[in-house]
């Protein structure tokens, strides 16, 4: 096998990265009520679990989901985000790629454990929060208001950033299975295991 990206890869890669984003951007809109923000380490990476799982079926190539994940970082920085998610995704998508290659694209286990470890790449949304507390809350102050800023100001204490990470990565567990009970013809297809 080929281990070089070659172009056919790179356009599933933009592709499934337009998939995940759409599906990504129209569940982070649940956000706009407080406690549902915080709730978005639980929501998104299970309802993204379905079209990532579908990604991983294509994926044979280190490097893809890496890609993957800048792209996405990037597409929150051109949406109004700062520079974390960028890092974050960074991060993320090299470590799942790591994982995945280490379970030769062919292991649940690796898959599952790969796609936890790239759910948490979108913390780098929320971090902010609690690297840049005071720049960040009043932005949000300026475009939502006080009763919006003040509620997510008392549900996003110190603790809960390291919170919201683990559960980042557990919602990814249960998202990777998701996808896979949804896609099991997929997967045996792909020969994942």
């Amino acid at each position: 096998m080929d281990n070089k990206l070659q172009a056919k890869d790179l356009i599933r890669v933009g592709i499934f990265t337009a998939i995940y984003f759409v599906i990504f951007f129209a569940t982070g809109m649940v956000g706009y009520i407080p406690i549902l923000f915080v709730m978005l380490p639980v929501i998104m990476p299970i309802v993204t679990g379905i079209p990532f799982m579908l990604f991983v079926t294509k994926v044979k190539k280190f490097g893809m989901i890496t890609i993957m994940a800048l792209l996405l970082g990037f597409l929150m920085f051109a949406t109004g985000h700062t520079w974390v998610p960028v890092v974050t995704a960074g991060i993320c998508g090299l470590l799942a790629d790591l994982i995945f290659r280490a379970g030769k694209y062919r292991r649940v286990r690796n898959t599952v454990l790969g796609y936890a470890a790239f759910s948490v790449w979108s913390m780098g949304a929320m971090l902010p929060m609690w690297l840049m507390r005071d720049s960040y809350f009043d932005y949000i102050r300026s475009n939502m208001g006080d009763e919006y800023t003040n509620a997510i100001l008392a549900l996003t204490p110190d603790w809960v950033a390291f919170a919201v990470v683990a559960v980042a990565f557990v919602s990814g567990i249960a998202g990777a299975y998701l996808g896979k009970a949804v896609l099991k013809k997929h997967f045996q297809r792909a020969g994942i295991v």
